[in-house]
């Protein structure tokens, strides 16, 4: 590729000198594998961006989306409708837990997360609390990049160019090295203590101020966090004594990753709102949905008597094309069994556990974390860019999180892959801090 082609793309998430100065193409993908421009087959531990939980170029969502293209390629979604929309809708109901009947389309997580915290504010508005608009996100958390998201995002460097542009506090993380390390599951210690922390912070503010909690159920971007035992269960009741709206963040953790569809009913709490994105095509199109609880949509229709009751939307919501890769993708889910493949306790998820974990006592890790088919390994360095870039070379793709890795591979993931995955982790480990 010419250097020009190189440097007129301004590339997201990425030091773009050090990519230019070396580029890493991918030019094709098949199930488990990437395909480079020098014709290696790169092993995809991280699932593309957590969001190829079917592996790559699945032939029934490719067609699908083909078929597609030539029946509706477009519809106007501002007072149109198209009939794969509401057939969705209908399946994604019937998937979610509890009453999270409703389903808003977007294009990605953090316009699902914006759609969210619109959501929750339209909620309290129609019932007379317009005052609550502060809302409590979590140091680590990651919810996209629009505004909102970043506010209520707890990762520093994606906010600090920008500043943070809602009324927001944060609760603490939930990592605890000293008690929890090494953790296989969920950690076993802390779970209600730092939980209890939300109170704190609602007598701080007062809860007539507190619009909505928003926490991903297991933080993804900010190291790979699993809630302690009782923790989210806690957040719940917390929530509930106040009036407080609880939105999910399941954009990493949705469509199978934790053993069921959503992470909400693996650890039997449930959310008022609830984002998804990545999974829900596979990656194979753009698309996110939130699932609302029937209270906060009923409470938005009746609060207006005509006109539009929610002044929200965006271009491509419900785009056909990328509707019918979801409904594909649901398809494949279902016939392959995959929402409960990676389930904890399930053979995949327990070889890929004890591989992981016999890594303990390599030089320079100081953790290692899991549930299910999620996983990261702390160094005592900021090592995961190197280790990263170590993998790649000798056949393997992994996540850099700063001071840690992490993996989350496709569900369709064998013992053969693991077993390939630990033996190069295990010698990037030996080679980076010798």
């Amino acid at each position: 590729m010419n250097n020009t082609a190189l440097n007129t793309h301004w590339m997201p998430f990425t030091p773009n000198k050090g990519f230019k100065a070396s580029p890493r193409m991918l030019t094709g993908a098949k199930g488990m594998h990437w395909i480079t421009d020098d014709n290696r087959r790169v092993l995809d531990m991280t699932a593309g961006l957590w969001c190829c939980n079917a592996g790559h170029g699945h032939p029934h969502i490719a067609d699908a989306i083909a078929r597609q293209a030539r029946e509706l390629d477009y519809a106007p979604c501002f007072g149109f409708g198209h009939q794969l929309a509401f057939e969705l809708s209908e399946r994604l109901a019937e998937l979610a837990p509890g009453n999270l009947n409703r389903v808003f389309y977007t294009n990605s997580g953090s316009e699902s997360v914006e759609t969210a915290l619109k959501m929750a504010l339209a909620y309290h508005h129609a019932r007379g609390e317009a005052g609550r608009q502060l809302f409590i996100g979590r140091e680590r958390g990651y919810h996209g990049v629009n505004f909102g998201g970043i506010s209520v995002g707890g990762i520093t460097s994606n906010y600090k160019a920008f500043g943070q542009w809602l009324p927001t506090d944060h609760l603490s993380h939930t990592q605890d090295l000293e008690r929890n390390a090494f953790s296989r599951g969920l950690p076993l210690h802390g779970g209600v203590e730092m939980a209890n922390e939300l109170e704190g912070l609602i007598k701080l503010h007062d809860a007539s101020r507190i619009a909505a909690v928003i926490i991903e159920p297991i933080t993804g971007a900010g190291g790979v966090l699993p809630p302690p035992l009782g923790y989210l269960q806690r957040i719940r009741e917390i929530c509930d004594e106040h009036g407080i709206v609880l939105i999910f963040d399941e954009v990493i953790c949705g469509f199978g990753r934790t053993g069921n569809v959503f992470a909400s009913q693996t650890f039997e709490v449930q959310p008022d709102i609830m984002t998804t994105a990545k999974g829900l095509t596979n990656g194979a199109a753009p698309m996110g949905a939130v699932l609302a609880g029937d209270h906060i949509h009923d409470a938005v229709m009746e609060a207006s008597a005509s006109g539009v009751e929610f002044f929200h939307g965006y271009t491509y919501s419900a785009h056909p094309l990328a509707c019918a890769a979801a409904m594909a993708t649901l398809d494949v889910y279902e016939q392959d069994g995959l929402y409960h493949r990676g389930a904890a306790d399930g053979e995949i998820s327990r070889y890929f556990e004890q591989g992981l974990h016999s890594l303990k006592g390599l030089p320079g890790v100081i953790d290692i974390r899991n549930y299910s088919l999620i996983a990261a390994v702390e160094f005592d360095t900021p090592a995961g860019a190197d280790i990263q870039s170590l993998a790649w070379e000798q056949g393997l793709m992994l996540r850099s999180l700063g001071n840690a890795i992490a993996m989350s591979p496709p569900l369709v993931i064998e013992k053969e892959h693991v077993d390939q995955t630990i033996g190069i982790l295990e010698r990037c480990i030996r080679k980076q801090f010798g």
